[in-house]
């Protein structure tokens, strides 16, 4: 026997699960199976979804209209006649702007334009039994200069209610722009108006409403339009009482919009 004392082997450390209360203990981090779980479901879908929450409608009802900031507090009754004042006001105020700086309706009250537009019978010379009612577009010359044959209202000049017997407003047809030479010449009876020398086509004047003279001659000014009606025997325009300045002219007729027969655009 040596001196040196034999020492059993090491044994290695147990492996085996720590079995509290029967189990396993379960790790901290997911494990592969823990992952393949399947979600929980997703609730039923259903139509017509259900009303919202009263937090959401308070929500809706505080701020869907812009008025309810400041009678938010007034009693339901009163704020629907606030509403109603306010939605009449504004309709009134956006037909008020359009009529001022878009559109306007007019009434052709005499026959200075027959037969283009039409007046109401028993006023001489009139064809028609309603008159017919016009839009003018009030913006369309803030794009573009008044242009030969548009048919116009405008605002007469002080002279035409002198002269004429009446004033106000009166629709007419561009003849003669600026800086030119009009002439009214007769032939076989019955007067044409030339431009600088040359004769003007004019198809829209039935012949037996051309006027019977006398010959003149009329220089446009600067800034002014020469207009006529159609019905040159019963117009008073500007061979009475002379040119329009720009700024009298409110607008061209692009629409005849009443009696229904008549309803048409230019």
């Amino acid at each position: 026997m040596s001196g040196t004392e034999e020492r059993p082997a090491p044994q290695p450390a147990s492996l085996e699960p720590d079995t509290r209360d029967g189990r396993p203990e379960q790790p901290d981090w997911p494990t592969p199976e823990s992952l393949r779980e399947s979600p929980p479901p997703a609730p039923p879908f259903s139509w017509p979804p259900g009303p919202p929450s009263s937090t959401h409608e308070e929500h809706a009802h505080e701020f869907h209209h812009p008025l309810d900031r400041v009678t938010g507090r007034l009693p339901r009754r009163a704020r629907i006649v606030v509403d109603w004042i306010v939605t009449i006001v504004g309709a009134i105020a956006i037909v008020l702007a359009i009529k001022a700086w878009v559109i306007n309706p007019y009434r052709i009250p005499s026959s200075s334009m027959e037969p283009t537009l039409h007046c109401a019978r028993p006023a001489p010379g009139c064809e028609a039994r309603f008159s017919d009612r016009v839009l003018a577009n009030r913006f369309i010359y803030h794009f573009r200069a008044p242009h030969r044959g548009d048919v116009i209202v405008f605002e007469t000049p002080p002279a035409a209610r002198a002269k004429c017997g009446a004033g106000g407003t009166f629709v007419k047809r561009i003849v003669g722009l600026p800086g030119e030479t009009v002439q009214v010449r007769l032939r076989q009876g019955a007067a044409f108006v030339y431009i600088d020398g040359r004769r003007l086509e004019e198809p829209y004047i039935e012949h037996d409403r051309r006027d019977v003279g006398p010959p003149e001659t009329f220089k446009v000014p600067p800034g002014k339009y020469f207009v006529m009606g159609d019905n040159r025997s019963q117009s008073c325009d500007s061979r009475v009482w002379g040119s329009v300045p720009r700024g009298n002219i409110i607008g061209k007729v692009f629409m005849t919009y009443w009696p229904p027969q008549r309803i048409s655009f230019r």
